[in-house]
């Protein structure tokens, strides 16, 4: 994290960086100070809408009851994923505004720890759904078997383990301290063994969050596109477009970022070291994190909100708990009518929230 280069990126360091050859500073005022007037702005718009979605998909799951599948447990643990990098933003955007980092080194380590952990248990939770759903419509026989409630709990506590160690190393490396007469807080690798880390980091981030996922898409949804094409649904088409919508958006959000990062980390490899590249590759990463952190806000929709039940569970919970509220002061005759429309509650059958095969 670094308020002149990202966020996500686990591979820069704060304010500047160094040539390891000669070890010269290169400062990036620039970078900071368009990231400073452009990207709270672009925060704060992706945690309202982000926080927004992914609460209401928690408050719908856990309201209605619907935790009786695997997918809506998946779906639960894919929502709280979101939301736990999303609250760390607003300390993100204080952070990019006041150039200065007034939280402490505790607070540091939380936090990204938190974003770490959001970011890598979402990418692992997607790779779940997806499989959740090979499973459902391939393998529908054996998947009745295997698609329990104690199963998806299980796998999801294995996910969450799995995402904590994924994001341990960015939790230890990444520390408050002072600089050049202001406090930071961004990943701080030891000097002898820098080059190395970013690299690492950015190749875990690129073999976790683009290449895995990407052959679990790939093989799941190839499948299941067999399937769909052999049986005879009015419904096919549409969940095959779904099916491509999913993976589209999903790598067209992050797979530039990734990229960057990839780059970023062996720019040595592909051309001569400068401190304009190194700017020009910052400012990339900045435009590209916008758009990966922006998938977020996508999630509810395409996983959650294109359910027919879903948006049945949504609409009554809006008219009971909201609109109901607000027409105090509507005639009577039209708040009685409002009443009387929210008093029909969606069917409580055990059918999915989600995408409905």
């Amino acid at each position: 994290m670094s308020t002149s280069t990202t966020l996500l990126d686990p591979t820069t360091t704060e304010g500047y960086d160094y040539d390891y050859d000669i070890a010269a500073p290169c400062h990036k005022d620039n970078v900071r100070d368009l990231t400073a007037t452009f990207l709270p702005h672009l925060y704060f718009v992706v945690f309202f809408t982000g926080l927004l979605g992914n609460a209401m998909v928690v408050l719908i799951l856990t309201k209605y009851k619907r935790l009786k599948t695997m997918t809506n447990i998946y779906l639960l643990n894919l929502a709280i994923s979101d939301l736990l990098f999303l609250i760390t933003l607003p300390f993100w955007i204080h952070y990019e505004l006041k150039r200065d980092w007034v939280f402490g080194d505790t607070m540091c380590k939380l936090l990204s720890g938190l974003y770490y952990l959001g970011l890598y248990s979402e990418i692992f939770f997607i790779i779940l759904l997806t499989i959740d759903r090979y499973l459902a419509i391939v393998h529908a026989v054996f998947a009745i078997r295997v698609r329990k409630v104690v199963l998806s709990i299980m796998t999801s506590i294995i996910t969450w383990g799995v995402a904590f160690l994924a994001s341990l190393p960015d939790i230890i490396f990444t520390r408050s301290q002072n600089e050049f007469y202001r406090y930071t807080c961004s990943p701080h690798f030891p000097y002898e063994t820098a080059r190395m880390w970013r690299q690492f980091q950015a190749l875990k981030l690129n073999i976790l969050g683009l290449i895995l996922p990407l052959l679990v898409m790939i093989i799941c949804y190839t499948g299941i596109i067999k399937i769909l094409l052999r049986r005879r649904s009015e419904r096919k088409w549409k969940v095959v477009k779904l099916i491509f919508v999913i993976m589209v958006i999903f790598f067209l959000f992050w797979t530039p970022y990734n990229l960057t990062v990839l780059v970023s980390a062996f720019q040595d490899f592909f051309f001569t070291l400068g401190c304009k590249k190194s700017e020009q590759l910052d400012l990339a990463i900045q435009v590209t994190e916008v758009i990966a952190l922006t998938h977020c806000c996508v999630n509810p929709v395409i996983y959650a909100f294109v359910g027919e039940r879903f948006q049945k569970y949504l609409s009554h919970f809006i008219h009971n708990h909201i609109v109901v509220h607000l027409c105090k002061h509507i005639p009577s005759f039209l708040r009685d009518r409002l009443e009387r429309a929210s008093s029909i509650s969606p069917s409580t059958g055990e059918q999915e929230l989600s995408v409905e095969f």
